[in-house]
């Protein structure tokens, strides 16, 4: 039993081949050989009279590895003095997080490996991103721009770059000091100009392909500001109004989003982030969740990757039309495979921290 943490992911995993893990995970759904069952969230009154603790899973499993990756956060829903609405999460405190990724073999039942999911769950969504370019984005795609200056912002550029012949980017985000920093790091690393820019329009002005990767319970750019032959696309369900969905052409979606279930008392769905969650607490206390939003959304009845890639939905027919890839859904596959590809390559390397694997099995049948 192997525990691989942030610093290994980052030094055996390339972009290309998260990119490539994915989209071979993915193929395999229409056959059967993977499945994926969505998020699901769970709330509980934690010790802020302003947030909730959350618990999350998701799973999925291909090629012989189930994966499931929990997440143990505090949630707020804070107004800032910018006055944008956002999510935001830790664990124990501010700036530190816990999230693991459980592999187990669907062979025999033996556990695998845990992996911390920092690096994973950042290189995950940015391939996801860039798979999304590599079937919609024009051929000749060259110039990125990126709303928000984090870890998954980093990731997604980094992705255009392995898929498309990207040669100039620019980054707004609120905090100046942030974008600056952003712009000088990701300059370096894919050596190409990122100019960090003053405001969201202008990030958006000529570019091809637009990306907003940020944690915002509100949009994040206005429907006027596409212009005809860009693909966008997004992190979170509540940055894109209906008003950018409905001026896009073709709209793709990565997968099932969110499962469907009835809502009751004690479940709901789309609490913030949540596409689905189960709720504990007292009326006053449930107070401090957010209201539903009519924004955005958990990817709604588009056709999905399967769809694209089998030829049962065209995808873009004419450098003209504006492409959307909703970049949610196969998060469990998404672990499978690229968490899977991690484990194979730290065993093949003789990396990660070996632990017995009898200390995760027992002699009492449940």
């Amino acid at each position: 039993m192997l525990f691989i943490h942030n610093d290994v992911v980052a030094k055996l995993l390339t972009m290309r081949e998260c990119i490539d893990a994915q989209e071979h995970a993915f193929r395999q759904v229409p056959s059967g050989s993977a499945v994926n069952r969505p998020r699901i969230d769970m709330y509980v009154p934690c010790e802020r009279e302003d947030g909730y603790y959350r618990w999350g899973t998701a799973e999925g499993t291909n090629d012989g590895i189930f994966a499931i990756r929990m997440k143990s956060d505090v949630i707020t829903w804070p107004v800032g003095d910018d006055g944008l609405w956002r999510e935001s999460k830790y664990c124990i405190e501010p700036g530190t997080y816990c999230g693991l990724v459980l592999l187990m073999s669907t062979r025999n039942g033996e556990p695998l490996a845990f992996i911390n999911d920092g690096v994973l769950q950042h290189m995950r969504v940015g391939g996801g991103a860039g798979i999304g370019a590599r079937h919609l984005a024009r051929k000749d795609a060259g110039t990125v721009g990126i709303l928000g200056s984090g870890g998954m912002a980093r990731t997604y550029i980094e992705a255009f770059q392995v898929v498309r012949p990207i040669e100039r980017a620019k980054v707004f985000s609120p905090t100046k000091a942030n974008r600056n920093r952003f712009a000088e790091e990701m300059s370096a690393k894919l050596n190409i100009p990122v100019e960090p820019v003053d405001t969201a329009r202008e990030a958006v002005r000529d570019v091809d392909i637009l990306a907003t990767c940020t944690d915002s319970m509100t949009p994040t750019f206005s429907a006027e500001w596409l212009e005809p032959g860009m693909h966008v696309t997004m992190l979170g369900p509540r940055e894109l109004s209906q008003d950018v969905l409905d001026r896009c052409d073709v709209r793709i979606r990565q997968g099932e989003g969110t499962v469907k279930m009835a809502e009751s008392a004690g479940a709901k769905a789309e609490i913030g982030h949540s596409p689905f969650a189960y709720v504990a607490g007292t009326p006053e206390e449930r107070k401090r969740l957010p209201p539903k939003t009519s924004e955005g959304g958990f990817g709604g009845d588009y056709p999905d990757y399967c769809d694209l890639v089998t030829g049962k939905v065209p995808g873009r027919t004419s450098d003209d039309q504006i492409t959307f890839y909703h970049n949610l859904g196969n998060q469990g596959l998404q672990f499978s495979s690229v968490g899977g590809l991690v484990y194979r390559k730290a065993r093949a390397a003789g990396l990660g921290r070996e632990f017995p694997t009898e200390w995760l099995l027992q002699d009492i049948r449940d």
